[in-house]
């Protein structure tokens, strides 16, 4: 084993891409960011689209730049490549795109969500099988708009790969899916590390389209076609960025954190060797998604931090800078408490062509007055959020019997103060803030368990605790929070 591994991870978001550079070397793990981007899905005509080609463009250069910064007589041993989760692409053998890739807030899905909705015995049989929940983003109903629309492409594609997957394929030129990315498309068995034939056959997707996924952690061949990249293997990380997220999360072993990663959405869970299922679950939409491992991270999803973004785009005033952001968070925290929260669950802030509009009509519908300014918008937000995850601890604790004792939060919004502040308030348990990038942490921490740098993730959570810096914030404390390093 060499001195130093080298890794890259790309870590691709909704609202913006990056390539980090990493550097594992005395059991302790640096990070460099070498390549950062904007991305955002397109729209053409009624429908929504992602820009592949351009996604592609950008993991190369990013690549290219994590090489050009390696020491003198280096090499990149690993990367490994993340996305969000649910979106696809459909190839032929030879791995040539046959139809357009489409966003998940497309709303192409509509039809099919109210369907499954409104025939109960259908969604209860679903959620038994796939332990997913009726959501409009699901792959499921994706590729049952696909296939109902345009029929045949089940003679023109040969293979769906979810984002990570077709990413990988054209890194190393194997096809594989990879199981916490497959885990999201409400089509992988709850009771297995395979495709439930049950639902492949309720949303009419060809069952040959998808392989038996590889655990997290597969090596996947050498880097092809990438001058000087010819020693660097791909490693299937874990596809989905929210479990690399809870893998770099340094949990107490004795399960009672909560994990909140918190981004565009707010995503709501817990380690767990068993699924959490029934009708209480399916009622609180409970998402029994995969560990790298084959384990479950039962989980629930908040809308999150699109409530601010979209906002942001009515205000000139919007903050430009970390010292812009940090004056609006403190006048936001000065105001007084809402005397109202927004109900995150409403269906119209999924994708409004103005948030704030749809905020204001929502708080019109139920006669409440909206905020006088940005800084009364980020205060309602934030404290809505906060109650949204609130009611989600609730629900995980009443069906999985056990007590949380913390909160570990990672993600954008970890960041942000007011809402890990409002998050412990409604929650009533103390908000850990890590100072990490938690994504590409735990992209990097399997492949380092890959490239046998690290025994495993248990091993690598507990030399990652001795380095990380953490702000707790305790319910009710208004004051400055207390830090530890």
């Amino acid at each position: 084993m060499p001195s130093a591994l080298y890794l890259a991870a790309v870590d691709l978001g909704a609202t913006s891409g990056r390539v980090i550079l990493g550097t594992w070397k005395n059991q302790k793990l640096s990070l460099r960011e070498v390549h950062r981007f904007p991305n955002a899905f397109q729209s053409i005509g009624a429908h929504d689209y992602w820009n592949i080609a351009g996604l592609w463009e950008q993991i190369q250069t990013g690549l290219r730049a994590a090489a050009a910064a390696l020491p003198k007589g280096a090499t990149l041993a690993s990367v490994g490549v993340d996305t969000w989760g649910v979106d696809h692409v459909l190839v032929n053998d030879t791995g040539r795109i046959v139809y357009p890739v489409h966003a998940y807030r497309d709303s192409r899905t509509q039809a099919g969500l109210k369907r499954l909705g409104n025939t109960r015995a259908a969604l209860e049989r679903v959620y038994a099988a796939t332990g997913i929940p009726n959501v409009f983003y699901n792959a499921s109903l994706q590729l049952e708009e696909t296939v109902a629309s345009c029929p045949a492409v089940t003679d023109l594609a040969t293979r769906c790969l979810f984002l990570p997957d077709y990413f990988n394929f054209l890194l190393s030129g194997r096809m594989a899916n990879e199981l916490t990315i497959a885990s999201t498309s409400q089509l992988l068995d709850v009771h297995s590390a395979d495709w439930s034939r049950a639902a492949l056959d309720h949303f009419r997707v060809p069952a040959q389209w998808f392989t038996k996924p590889v655990l997290a952690g597969a090596k996947l061949g050498r880097v092809k076609n990438f001058p000087g990249l010819e020693k660097t293997q791909v490693v299937a990380v874990p596809g989905h960025d929210t479990a690399c997220a809870y893998d770099a999360m340094p949990a107490s072993p004795d399960g009672t954190d909560l994990f909140l990663s918190s981004g565009t959405w707010s995503l709501v869970g817990f380690e767990s060797d068993a699924p959490v299922l029934g009708p209480d679950a399916l009622a609180a939409r409970i998402s029994n998604e995969r560990i790298g491992d084959g384990r479950y991270r039962p989980l629930t999803n908040v809308i999150g931090l699109w409530l601010l973004e979209g906002t942001l785009k009515d205000f000139a005033s919007r903050p430009k800078s970390d010292d812009e952001w940090a004056k609006l968070i403190s006048a936001a925290e000065k105001l007084p408490a809402p005397t109202a929260l927004l109900d995150v669950t409403d269906p119209s802030f999924a994708n409004p062509k103005s948030m704030k509009a749809a905020i204001d009509a929502h708080l019109k519908k139920r006669r409440l007055a909206a905020p006088k300014n940005l800084a009364g918008y980020v205060r309602l937000i934030c404290a809505s959020l906060g109650r949204g995850h609130a009611d989600a601890k609730a629900a995980f604790e009443r069906m999985s019997g056990r007590t949380f004792k913390r909160i570990l939060i990672v993600g954008g919004g970890s960041k942000n103060r007011l809402l890990c502040q409002e998050t412990a308030d409604a929650c009533g348990i103390p908000v850990v803030s890590f100072a990490l990038e938690g994504t590409a942490v735990g992209n990097m921490a399997r492949q380092l368990i890959a490239l046998g740098g690290v025994k495993n993730l248990p091993a690598f959570r507990a030399l990652l605790a001795k380095s990380l810096k953490q702000t707790t914030y305790t319910p009710g404390e208004r004051r400055a929070p207390a830090r530890h390093s």
